[in-house]
């Protein structure tokens, strides 16, 4: 068990007052058996009105809306949890489903469904000819399948930290031999998803005792982080991130779990002001293992 604090802070600066929309944050974890929420503390500068609500997958999302004008927006939010992590092969894997392929159950199947149908175009087969690698019509261990192909993007693939909002197709990623830790995920994603397995982006933290990126670390301990959950018969959801060659639940703060990356971005807004106005942003994530007398 870790104790884990989470600071997130995101600044909009603007070179004169605007008028902001309404703006949607995804910053706080849910509670469950592997993570236990102390503490959440959501500030707005301007100060605003929040609502609460949970989306389609039941993630907590905060709706704020602002009255002032202001020359800059300020939204942080603080949070406390206690982290139970699993790593493998602590989770059991129903004996159906040990090797690949297997079936899912039928009643599970109208669930699953959306998770295994594929979403992105793959007109040259560069995605297919990928997973080739980890399967090829001949059965092989479900984890071990699952592992080669975590360990495999980490080792194939180049980090490459991008400004520019949106995550990369797959076969982009596989193309170009580099990406982000949400085209890794969602790269592992549709490959998995060719499979007939479920498959889910899910975004949160990262928590790493060196807090830095290094080629004997882990990367994304210093900000917002997104990995891979797949449907495993008596595993149930189980965690894997490609980008760091992480086998389940360990390091990992969960805050959202969507079925693709652009439903799990962190913070959405508008604002309205004179044209140019608006200077840019500043993202700041500190996630930290608390003193033991908190």
């Amino acid at each position: 068990m870790k104790t884990i604090r989470v600071r997130h802070s995101t600044v909009y600066r603007y070179a004169n007052p605007v008028r902001f929309g309404e703006h949607r944050m995804m910053f706080r974890p849910r509670d469950s058996h592997d993570m236990d929420l102390l503490e959440a503390k959501l500030t707005l500068s301007p100060p605003g009105t929040v609502r609460w609500v949970h989306d389609v997958f039941g993630n907590s999302i905060a709706y704020a809306s602002f009255a002032d004008e202001a020359e800059e927006l300020r939204l942080e939010n603080n949070i406390l949890l206690q982290h139970f992590p699993y790593t493998a092969p602590a989770f059991e894997i129903d004996a159906s489903a040990e090797v690949y392929p297997f079936q899912y159950a039928a009643d599970d199947m109208p669930d699953l469904m959306p998770s295994i149908m594929r979403r992105y175009p793959d007109t040259d087969k560069t995605l297919e000819q990928w997973v080739k690698q980890f399967y090829s019509d001949t059965p092989v261990g479900t984890l071990k399948m699952l592992t080669a192909m975590t360990n495999a993007i980490k080792a194939q693939f180049s980090y490459q930290a991008r400004q520019q909002m949106g995550t990369q197709m797959p076969a982009e990623t596989i193309a170009s031999g580099s990406g982000t830790c949400r085209d890794y995920a969602l790269l592992m994603i549709e490959a998995l998803r060719t499979l007939g397995l479920a498959a889910r982006f899910v975004s949160g933290y990262l928590y790493d005792a060196a807090a830095e990126v290094s080629p004997n670390g882990m990367v994304g301990g210093a900000a917002t982080h997104a990995w891979v959950q797949v449907y495993v018969p008596g595993a149930g959801w189980t965690e894997f991130d490609p980008t760091n060659g992480i086998i389940g639940g360990e390091n990992l703060i969960r805050v959202a779990v969507t079925r693709s990356p652009s439903q799990s971005i962190p913070v959405q807004g508008t604002f309205s002001g004179p044209a140019g106005a608006f200077l840019g942003m500043e993202v700041d994530v500190q996630v930290t293992k608390a003193d033991s007398d908190e």
